[in-house]
């Protein structure tokens, strides 16, 4: 390593350090300030950067639901329709079957009908391989359908679709209830089945972790994007129409991704990512930490040390400017490698970026950098999770229940060293003796299972 490339390097390294520094000062500002873009999303429409979604769902599982119910799970290219039989406190789910179905390319922009007669057939193929159980016989089938597409819900079982994201553009569906087109669809098919809920996947995260333990509170999803559910109480969100639910509580999809604020740390490379994005100026929270995006700032950050020295070769021989070249698990396999040379690091550098002949140091310096944004990743997740615990009252001192977090996706599952930090923020922001009662929990499939059982909470046959 040159002495003024070594030097040079470490410059980018440090600005990057302090850019992305969170010291638990600022991250009681971040909580404080999620804290208050929920109270004013709950008080109108369009009140904060988040939208607080009511979900309209009041009940959620609480372990002694019986019977057979189904779930649909549409969000990207495939679809799966699971059946779960649940069998009450003891058995709970005696048996699980899941079926995936990829959607053809040319229904994906098509016309509506033509999608949900797709759907309806691979239903009506599951239903018919039930066998001979008379459990229908007098009763329709229940499913908890998780669409995964911005809707505008006015209740349980309807919501109008706002528009398409993903590889989908369907234009007559847009402004149409899902939910009609798919009890349309079914019905040609001749299946008897009752949507009885439409969710997303973070409400049925929270579904699949109430249902294994009483005292979840909260869902979050810590995955490819990023997002977070909760149990509020319906006397407090000022812009819930009509009655009261007769629980008393209401479950908020609060889509926090989209949360914005001057205390959050964000660097030059997170502006830059943020202007070539899909969605300029929308979802900076979810830019900063989910899993699509921490491998493209790490390449960013490399890139920039390319270009101000020799480190890394001629830049124009590798692929340092191709966007998204670099994905997390990359990252997560860079920070987790122990080998005495940094083979692992070697290897990435060179499969993915065609980066070859590296220094130990400036291997180091890519261990470092990972470490950098996936600590500032982490721990701008406990905040918002600190946030929303304060907005319920919750994990602060003196308040004995136990509040348990349900989080389900990859970045929290497969990288280790981003819930090693993620936890122990927790327990600096909380403090030892408030985060003695609250408790993280992996929860998976919140989008098959969690509709499955969010049916059964809201089924019309009472066990």
């Amino acid at each position: 390593m040159v002495v003024g490339d070594a030097a040079m390097a470490e410059r980018v390294v440090s600005e990057l350090r302090a850019a992305c520094a969170t010291p638990a000062a600022r991250l009681n500002e971040v909580a404080t300030a999620m804290e208050e873009e929920m109270r004013a999303g709950l008080r109108e429409e369009g009140g904060s950067k988040i939208k607080m979604i009511i979900s309209y769902v009041d009940n959620l599982p609480t372990g002694n639901e019986e019977g057979f119910f189904y779930a649909l799970d549409l969000g990207g290219t495939n679809f799966r329709v699971l059946r779960v039989q649940l069998a009450g406190k003891e058995k709970r789910v005696a048996k699980r079957e899941s079926k995936e179905v990829s959607i053809p390319p040319h229904l994906m922009s098509g016309n509506a009908a033509e999608l949900f007669s797709f759907i309806a057939s691979a239903l009506a193929k599951v239903v018919a391989d039930e066998g001979h159980n008379n459990v229908f016989d007098d009763k329709q089938r229940e499913l908890g359908f998780t669409f995964s597409f911005p809707v505008r819900q006015s209740s349980i079982a309807s919501g109008t679709l706002i528009k398409w994201t993903k590889a989908f553009s369907i234009d007559d569906a847009v402004g149409e209830d899902v939910v009609a087109e798919l009890q349309t669809a079914m019905k040609k098919q001749d299946v008897d089945m009752r949507v009885a809920a439409l969710i997303n996947d973070t409400v049925g995260t929270l579904a699949a972790g109430r249902y294994n333990d009483e005292d979840v509170v909260i869902g979050v999803i810590l995955g490819t994007g990023s997002n977070a559910a909760y149990v509020e109480e319906a006397s407090a969100i000022p812009k819930l129409e009509g009655e009261s639910p007769k629980s008393g509580n209401m479950v908020i999809n609060t889509e926090w991704g989209n949360f914005d604020s001057a205390c959050l740390p964000v660097t030059e490379y997170d502006h830059a990512l943020d202007e070539e994005s899909l969605n300029p100026g929308e979802q900076i929270f979810e830019k900063l930490i989910s899993g699509l995006y921490l491998g493209d700032i790490v390449r960013r950050v490399l890139l920039k040390i390319a270009s101000q020295t020799t480190l890394f070769g001629n830049v124009s021989h590798t692929k340092l400017k191709t966007r998204f070249i670099l994905r997390t698990p990359d990252v997560s396999a860079m920070r987790h490698d122990e080998t005495p040379d940094l083979s692992v690091v070697a290897e990435k550098l060179a499969e993915n970026l065609k980066i070859r002949d590296t220094s130990l140091e400036t291997r180091k310096m890519v261990v470092e950098i990972c470490d950098i944004v996936t600590k500032r990743s982490a721990r701008l997740a406990a905040a918002g999770i600190v946030g929303i615990l304060r907005k319920i009252g919750r994990g602060v001192a003196g308040d004995e229940r136990r509040s348990v977090v349900a989080v389900d996706g990859g970045l929290f599952e497969h990288y280790a060293a981003f819930r090693e930090c993620l936890e122990s923020t927790l327990v600096e922001l909380l403090g030892e003796e408030a985060a003695r009662s609250v408790a993280v929990k992996l929860t998976k499939d919140g989008s098959g299972l969690g509709a499955a059982l969010i049916a059964a909470a809201q089924t019309q046959y009472q066990h």
